[in-house]
């Protein structure tokens, strides 16, 4: 394998012997690996937080197979699921985002305001509040809810292909006739299966085990390849749709394939933990902060959602103790500030 330098002495591109070449941003490269060990250290904080602590190195010598029976089914089975759970789901939304905003081409568009979110809210309200569903039944609501409302908003925001900021105001509109839909739903509910729907509401990580975990598991390994995939046409889509067909590019295919996916992602996020605000939006413009690299930087939002998520639920046990609150809460009051902070830093710029 060769290394090709470009004139600053970078290293851009590796080229195999076969005549492939994968461009290498060593910037991006070192984010991504500084957020994987990130959330590595956070997890295993995380798993050793609880009733029962236990420390650092025997939260890993357990995961590799040396800890006691008791610390064995306290970390496998009670709290690893969870953590994995919080990894899946964050990286899910990271991703789900960047290809969101790279498809609009407008940082502010991510399933919290296209109403993704409350599409799947709406779908386990149904079940929750007209069938007093069982769990697998209220994710499979969830999951058809928010199927149903990227369907709707990308109806509803075609005319010879879907600008970005006409698919942004069409998500606000079905945002809000959703958002009014799930209030009707909680006022026809008895008190229980109404505190019911309010938990889920809020996006929460408790209680997960393994039976979130293979679902979202198997959603990620079909959806994140061809994600990953389109990334090269993601970036050429950035420069418009005629510059793009110019190249080579089947905008509407790659815009089409990536929408399904984004929308699948998110839809299976929230069902696995509800709507947990915000992640979507941030990652991906965080990702792209720190890499300092243009395009749709898929990888480093995804290392960037799954970090951001367990750093939430850590910070939920460790600064709060027993009155820990859900995850959903605390990413939607750092999210909320990071979206005020965009908005002004936008309109300073005269992007809005």
């Amino acid at each position: 394998m060769k290394t090709t330098l470009d004139r600053a002495g970078r290293t851009p591109a590796l080229r195999t012997p076969g005549g492939f070449s994968v461009r290498v941003d060593a910037r991006a490269f070192l984010v991504v690996v500084v957020l994987l060990v990130a959330a590595f250290a956070a997890g295993v904080v995380l798993i050793g937080t609880g009733d029962f602590p236990i420390p650092a190195a025997d939260v890993v010598r357990t995961l590799f197979g040396g800890g006691s029976a008791g610390q064995e089914f306290i970390v496998r089975e009670l709290r690893l699921p969870r953590l994995l759970v919080g990894l899946l789901v964050g990286a899910s939304l990271g991703l789900g985002g960047a290809l969101f905003q790279a498809i609009a081409r407008n940082p502010l568009a991510s399933p919290d305001v296209l109403g993704l979110g409350q599409g799947a809210t709406a779908g386990a309200l149904v079940m929750i509040v007209l069938f007093s569903g069982s769990a697998a039944q209220v994710a499979l609501g969830a999951l058809v809810g928010g199927l149903a409302t990227g369907l709707a908003v990308y109806l509803l925001a075609w005319r010879r292909g879907v600008h970005g900021y006409r698919l942004v105001l069409v998500g606000i509109g079905v945002c809000a006739v959703v958002t009014a839909l799930n209030g009707y739903l909680l006022t026809k509910a008895d008190i229980v299966d109404a505190a019911r729907a309010v938990v889920w509401m809020t996006g929460s990580l408790d209680g997960r085990g393994w039976e979130q975990v293979w679902p979202l598991l198997a959603c990620c390994a079909v959806l994140v390849p061809p994600a990953l995939g389109n990334a090269r046409g993601l970036r050429t889509m950035e420069m418009g749709d005629d510059v793009s067909y110019a190249l080579g590019v089947r905008v509407e295919r790659v815009r089409l394939l990536m929408l399904l996916a984004a929308v699948l992602l998110t839809a299976a996020a929230t069902a696995a933990a509800g709507p947990v605000g915000f992640v979507a939006l941030t990652s991906p413009q965080l990702a792209r902060r720190l890499t300092r690299s243009p395009g749709p930087n898929l990888t480093a939002s995804m290392c960037m959602g799954a970090t951001l998520l367990v750093v939430a639920d850590l910070v939920s046990q460790r600064v709060f103790g027993a009155e820990q609150l859900p995850v959903g809460v605390v990413t939607g009051v750092l999210g909320g500030l990071y979206l005020l902070w965009l908005l002004v830093s936008e309109r300073r710029a005269g992007r809005i």
